[in-house]
C-alpha cells in the first residue's frame, strides 16, 4: 500500500477526485443555531513531491486571528464577491497567504463541500504545486507552513474521532483528530476534509 500511494500519479488523483459527488455532509447542525445561510469559502489541499513521495502542504493559522487561531489549516477563506468560483477563492487566498501564484497550480479536482460549526460551507479544491517552492509568508495570517507525507496521513493510527461539543444544546459531534506530526496538531475541520480526501482517493 504504500509503494502504491508513493506511485500514485497526477492523473490517478484527478480521475478519482472527479468520481466523487457531492454527497451531504455526515456532519449535521440543530435548526435555528444560526441566524443566516453559511457563508461560502473554499481552502486549497496542495500535493507536492518532496522526497520521492507525496506530501500534503498544512499552514498554521497565527494565535491572533478572530477564528481558529493557533490551528492547523490549509490555506484559504471565505469568498469574496469578485471571485468566480470556489477555484477563484482557494487560489486568491493561498496567494494572498503565502505567495502561492495561481499559475503554479494544477487543479486536480474538489471534493465535497463541508460545513462548518462557524456557519462556512467549505469547498476543498485539490491541486499539484511546484517543491521546493519560494514562499512567502502573510505574517498577520499564518504563522508556520510544513508538509506531512500522505503515507503517513493514510495510516489508521494516526488518527481518530472524538465527540465533542460546541456550546450546542443537546449536540455533540464527531470530530476527527490526528496524532501530533512534529509537533503540529491536526484536527477539526481541516482534518475531517483530509479524511474526506483519503476516503475520496480510495487510500482508507
Amino acid at each position: 500500500m504504500t509503494q502504491y500511494i508513493i506511485n500514485l500519479s497526477t492523473e490517478e488523483i484527478s480521475s478519482r477526485l472527479s468520481k466523487a459527488t457531492d454527497t451531504p455532509s455526515d456532519i449535521t447542525f440543530p435548526s435555528g443555531l444560526f441566524n443566516h445561510d453559511p457563508r461560502p469559502a473554499a481552502v486549497l489541499i496542495p500535493f507536492l513531491r518532496k522526497e520521492g513521495e507525496w506530501h500534503v502542504l498544512f499552514t498554521r493559522r497565527t494565535d491572533t486571528l478572530p477564528e481558529h487561531s493557533g490551528q492547523v489549516a490549509f490555506p484559504g477563506g471565505r469568498t469574496d464577491p469578485q471571485d468566480s468560483s470556489p477555484i477563484s477563492t482557494a487560489l486568491r487566498e493561498a496567494y494572498e497567504e503565502i505567495n502561492l501564484k495561481p499559475d503554479a497550480v494544477e487543479i486536480l479536482g474538489n471534493l465535497k463541500r463541508l460545513p462548518t460549526v462557524t456557519n462556512y460551507c467549505v469547498t476543498p479544491i485539490v491541486g499539484a504545486i511546484p517543491w521546493p517552492y519560494e514562499f512567502s509568508l502573510k505574517k498577520e495570517e499564518v504563522s508556520k507552513i510544513f508538509t506531512i507525507p500522505l503515507k503517513w496521513l493514510c495510516d489508521p493510527k494516526n488518527h481518530k474521532i472524538q465527540q465533542r461539543s460546541f456550546s450546542m444544546p443537546n449536540k455533540s459531534i464527531p470530530v476527527v483528530y490526528f496524532k501530533k506530526y512534529d509537533g503540529e496538531l491536526l484536527w477539526g475541520v481541516s482534518a475531517r476534509i483530509t479524511i474526506n480526501l483519503l476516503k475520496t482517493l480510495n487510500l482508507l
